[in-house]
């Protein structure tokens, strides 16, 4: 038998998302501005699982998306069936280990991994990082400090640094 992925729709303060569940976590959280191109990137992603539309099934992670999209310095505790290459991995292992309210650079992120020349590359990994806010591809920044490239969106990303850069001030003064 095929595997099983599991998906419901969500609304967040920065808006409607998607949210896909296999047996062991969530293999995709994205913001959906169009639906039908989120499903058919699921189709793609995943071919050979059957893909249910099941709101009860995965009704408990899309509250906890919608909290962690407000709240993003806040834990999700979901499981995450991350799937890519073992390079890919190895980036959003790194990125998940940056804490709310930083940023790094592309080098950094490569610097990190011993392939200080591999800033493309790394690139290319938060570009298929099918996890938003989850693995924090959004605080990756230029060498410049300047914002970079966000799958969903330069506005997205900028509010979630700002949300993260408040909670933390909110945080060191109380």
């Amino acid at each position: 038998m095929s595997e099983i992925i599991r998906y419901a729709w969500g609304e967040s303060s920065l808006g409607p998302f998607i949210a896909a569940c296999s047996e062991r976590g969530l293999v995709a959280f994205e913001f959906a501005d169009r639906a039908a191109a989120s499903v058919e990137a699921l189709w793609a992603r995943f071919p050979d699982a059957h893909l249910a539309e099941d709101d009860a099934a995965v009704a408990d992670t899309i509250e906890r998306l919608a909290t962690v999209v407000d709240h993003p310095e806040r834990e999700a505790n979901l499981a995450l069936d991350l799937r890519g290459t073992e390079y890919e991995r190895r980036v959003w292992n790194a990125l998940c280990e940056i804490p709310a309210g930083r940023t790094v650079t592309y080098g950094d992120i490569a610097a990190k991994l011993g392939a200080p020349r591999d800033t493309r590359e790394v690139g290319e990994a938060c570009a298929a990082n099918t996890l938003a806010i989850l693995v924090p591809c959004h605080r990756v920044v230029k060498k410049d400090g300047s914002l970079a490239g966000y799958r969903w969106g330069y506005k997205r990303k900028r509010a979630l640094l700002a949300r993260e850069q408040q909670a933390v001030a909110f945080q060191l003064s109380g």
